[in-house]
């Protein structure tokens, strides 16, 4: 059964850095593509950025693009999301996602596996 579990949420000021993780288990991550959406103050989840675990091609959200880098650790089957130039826009509860194909899609329906997510709150 796979298991997602995110860390590195918090508070942080406008223009700040912070760094999430996911912690995938249950599967080998070969073939996936692991995700982050967010959900905002209007209930709407939306797509961040995605990796494919093969080959590391990734896909970002005009909004987070230049600011936003994702990233994966292999060994420790992991998937990371460094957010710099935080904006207040940027706050929302962010979740890790994965989905068993070899295309990067944009709407959260796609994906098959979902973790609790995490709070991050940028303040002006």
């Amino acid at each position: 059964q796979v298991h997602l579990v995110e860390s590195g949420g918090g508070l942080v000021q406008t223009g700040g850095s912070l760094r999430l993780s996911c912690a995938a288990s249950g599967r080998s991550l070969s073939g996936d593509v692991m995700a982050w959406f967010r959900q905002n103050s209007r209930n709407e989840r939306e797509f961040v950025a995605a990796i494919m675990w093969s080959g590391g091609t990734t896909a970002y959200a005009d909004s987070v693009k230049g600011r936003f880098t994702i990233s994966r650790d292999e060994p420790g089957n992991m998937v990371n999301l460094q957010m710099n130039s935080l904006e207040s826009e940027d706050t929302g509860v962010y979740f890790c996602a994965l989905d068993t194909a070899t295309v990067i899609w944009w709407t959260p329906s796609h994906y098959d596996h979902w973790g609790q997510g995490t709070q991050v709150t940028v303040s002006a």
